[in-house]
């Protein structure tokens, strides 16, 4: 059986296939990856490395052929989504694939979440296409705090339009454990699962374990969206970029990502990561 990764050396790809070099023979996987260059480590550990871009076609159907098994790692490039995961999609089926997991996001087809409509977009391709498949929905990853830790440790506070919202996150790591195991087992088929951590944790709590990493106390002062998208421009970032930020502390105001499912630790077998664990580990790499 092969099995391949989309964006092997990406922040999630690269720990899915170190999650299967533990179980598989390296022959066996491909990492898909849009530099070469960056996967020299992959090769040199027998893992076969392949060439091809989200938005080639014809490579991605190269790098596709003989594959059994593929995860579709969803792409970075936000508004592009849609077409480059269609191509992979397309080639999946011009090359054989036999099955695709995906890396969506919690809820995808019913939440209001700023970042889902892709993500639906893509899950409704893949459900057309005919391929076996099983749908990764994965909820927030802790490691999007780390910059939050490094200007709270500065600050002394955490400053976000999140109210009393609650966030079910996890660690890359424990996300790309389950999808390594969706990968390397059967029975997965037409499975869609909502992924998520074990606890949801709030902006206090966030604050708390940001003091124990900082030595000093660290504060949650919520803000509302504008005074949010004020503070962000101030210190430098673009009104685009504020204003997403912003969105996306209301979704977490709103509660969208703090649903707690289990079925997260129910793949890879073990409690998700705790949020101050997980921080200090982001906050050390």
């Amino acid at each position: 059986m092969t099995i391949a990764v989309t964006g092997a050396t990406g922040q999630l790809g690269r720990l899915v296939l170190e999650e299967l070099l533990s179980s598989q023979e390296p022959g066996s996987l491909v990492a898909v990856v849009r530099d070469a260059a960056k996967a020299g480590e992959l090769r040199a550990r027998g893992v076969q490395v392949r060439v091809a871009d989200y938005s080639d076609a014809v490579a991605l159907t190269e790098a596709l052929t003989g594959v059994d098994r593929l995860l579709l790692v969803s792409g970075s490039e936000v508004g592009s989504r849609v077409a480059q995961h269609a191509n992979v999609v397309n080639a999946a089926q011009a090359a054989g694939v036999g099955f695709i997991a995906y890396t969506s996001v919690l809820a995808a087809d019913t939440t209001e979440l700023i970042l889902a409509p892709e993500h639906k977009a893509t899950e409704e391709l893949i459900r057309a296409s005919g391929l076996d498949f099983a749908l990764l929905r994965n909820g927030w990853y802790t490691e999007n705090y780390a910059q939050t830790v490094a200007t709270a440790k500065q600050t002394g506070a955490v400053v976000a339009a999140s109210g009393d919202g609650r966030v079910a996150s996890a660690t890359r790591a424990d996300y790309a454990a389950a999808a390594a195991a969706v990968l390397s087992s059967a029975g997965h088929d037409g499975r869609t699962y909502e992924l998520s951590g074990d606890y949801a944790w709030d902006f206090k709590e966030l604050a708390t374990a940001i003091t124990k990493i900082a030595g000093r106390e660290v504060v949650y002062r919520p803000v509302s969206a504008p005074e949010l998208v004020e503070v962000l421009t101030t210190a430098g970032l673009d009104e685009g970029t504020a204003g997403f930020l912003a969105a996306l502390d209301l979704d977490t105001k709103a509660g969208l990502l703090a649903t707690v499912t289990g079925e997260l630790s129910g793949l890879i077998g073990r409690p998700t990561t705790p949020l101050l664990q997980a921080l200090e580990a982001s906050t050390a790499s």
